[in-house]
């Protein structure tokens, strides 16, 4: 009896040291509840859930890894600096500034800067972190809108990432502020200048928003936003896309095997999980490196602000880089005066354009599903060569941003080239009303032909590089027929996003409903084929290429 409870133990413990830690936390855990469920079964989905591995997918965990970096600092920060616009002297560390009258919020930067241990590279990393941030969120709208991921059951994910980026965008702006050097100073004078621009309420805002005659309480009222306002935004819009993405289950490519109700791919936990843990120690690690080791942000060399001087050659962070482009693009005497007031359209415009073109980005989802008359439910994402119109429309959009972000240079683009401001405003002009015109153009045509040769290649194969003689003579190249998954990953079956065309109702009754079936002719196409081979060896057993749909 002795030796048989023995042997029990023994082989209770070798089966507890066989199962995962995480098992174990679960077992422990599985009897509690959370919200009426079980942990263990919450546990159980987890571990059945299956993601689909792809590089778009990544973004996702380095805006992740980059909002913690930024809290966590940001949080550290909040212990030393002294939201204040209230002048002091300066007697720090910085010897240059001894004796300076500056304000508490530069005081206090300039401290954790060169007094506090470890300060500059908590400041560091707290701006590279606000710099990655919405390039993440940028780089994962781009692969959602030409992969077709915002499709239904999916409109909300795509708003929330919209919503996220704005107030990533805001946020920056406003701890842009913070350190009141001189950099920011010229920043906050022309946003001044902005608020003052737009009629009626102008000066309103203005009062407002910097709490009396410039600066007034500026340091003051942005803290809170920057602390609580927009962060407090970023996280709970971030927190509504992790639900929705629960909820919807993730989207992927069409291949052999993959269904709306089939997911290919690596099981969530603890795969997945484990993998998206690493990049995000990854990302965390290279931004402390960078930020122990290439200066931003130096306020010791802009030296403090000052409402009677301005900073030469300033140059606002790139996010916001397109907004000051906005400006500098409107020519020169675009003003009129109407019901007593002057209006001058070297605000207005810039704000319309710039407030038009994220409006259009946020209801992009539902002007397409208009369009298309398509209301399904979409779990297979889109090549972007197989939608050429959606895909030609957001390089046209990128083409629109990347003009503007140049023209917010467009003095260190004269100055480095040595060519006249002018010449370089005219040209940018120019291009923005070009480019994306141009740049739609070709992205389009691109695809056609992209679709010619996947049509080619279901039909005909690979050029193998061997060459036969026909009984008539004739010499002809072998062709190598694809294999079942590769023609799956470049065919679109009936299942797959477009696969099957809708029939487009006759050119008959309101004139907008005759509008959108134009629209949606251009949009959609007809089918591509590349036609048959009159030179290549018959093949009976080949099955027939399915046909490409040209959208």
């Amino acid at each position: 009896m002795g030796g048989t409870a023995i042997e029990t133990d023994r082989a209770r413990g070798e089966d507890r040291r066989r199962r995962s830690v995480t098992d174990r936390v679960a077992e422990r855990l599985g009897g509690i509840t959370v919200f009426g469920h079980r942990i263990d079964d919450t546990w159980a989905e987890l571990r059945r859930r299956r993601v689909p591995m792809h590089w778009t997918s990544l973004f996702g965990v380095i805006s992740l890894a980059s909002l913690v970096v930024v809290v966590v600092t940001g949080l550290l920060l909040m212990v030393f600096y002294t939201p204040s616009s209230a002048g002091t002297i300066y007697t720090g560390s910085y010897a240059p500034l001894h004796g300076a009258v500056v304000s508490k919020a530069f005081a206090s930067t300039m401290n954790i800067t060169f007094d506090v241990a470890g300060g500059v590279i908590l400041r560091q990393a707290h701006h590279w972190a606000a710099l990655l941030l919405p390039a993440a969120i940028i780089v994962q709208l781009v692969a959602t809108f030409f992969t077709g991921a915002f499709r239904r059951p999916r409109r909300a994910v795509w708003l929330l990432l919209v919503l996220a980026l704005i107030a990533a965008l805001a946020s920056g702006w406003s701890g842009y502020a913070l350190p009141d050097d001189m950099l920011s100073g010229t920043g906050l004078r022309i946003v001044e200048g902005i608020i003052l621009g737009i009629p009626v309420v102008g000066t309103w805002l203005a009062s407002v928003l910097f709490g009396g005659p410039f600066p007034g309480r500026i340091i003051e009222n942005l803290y809170p936003l920057h602390i609580v306002v927009f962060p407090g935004a970023l996280l709970v819009l971030i927190a509504l896309r992790a639900v929705a993405a629960w909820r919807h289950r993730p989207p992927q490519f069409p291949g052999r095997g993959r269904t709306p109700g089939n997911v290919v791919g690596v099981a969530l936990i603890p795969t997945a999980a484990g993998r998206a843990g690493g990049l995000f120690l990854v990302v965390t690690g290279l931004l402390l490196l960078i930020a122990a080791t290439v200066t931003v942000g130096p306020i010791w060399l802009y030296g403090p602000a000052d409402p009677g001087n301005a900073g030469a050659g300033s140059q606002p962070d790139w996010y916001t880089g397109f907004l000051d482009g906005a400006l500098r693009l409107v020519p020169p005497g675009w003003e009129i005066v109407w019901l007593g007031r002057t209006w001058t359209m070297a605000i207005l415009a810039p704000l319309a354009v710039v407030g038009a073109f994220f409006a259009v980005v946020a209801a992009y989802p539902f002007l397409e599903e208009w369009v298309t008359g398509d209301r399904r439910e979409q779990h297979l994402l889109d090549r972007p060569r197989l939608a050429p119109t959606r895909t030609g429309l957001g390089v046209a959009g990128l083409t629109f941003v990347a003009v503007l972000w140049a023209a917010g240079g467009a003095d260190i683009i004269a100055t480095s080239f040595s060519v006249s401001i002018e010449h370089v405003i005219g040209t940018l002009q120019v291009a923005l009303i070009v480019g994306p015109c141009v740049a739609f153009t070709i992205a389009r045509r691109i695809c056609f032909g992209l679709q010619r040769k996947d049509a080619d290649l279901l039909r005909h194969g690979y050029e193998t590089g061997r060459i036969v003689r026909l009984p008539g003579g004739e010499y002809v190249e072998v062709h190598q027929p694809l294999d079942e998954t590769e023609r799956a990953r470049l065919g679109m079956p009936d299942d797959a996003p477009g696969g099957a065309p809708r029939p487009i109702d006759p050119e008959t009754g309101p004139l907008t409903r005759r509008l959108r079936r134009r629209l949606r002719r251009y949009y959609e196409g007809g089918p591509i084929d590349a036609g048959p081979d009159e030179h290549e060896p018959r093949d009976d057993t080949r099955a027939p290429a399915p046909p490409l749909s040209r959208r």
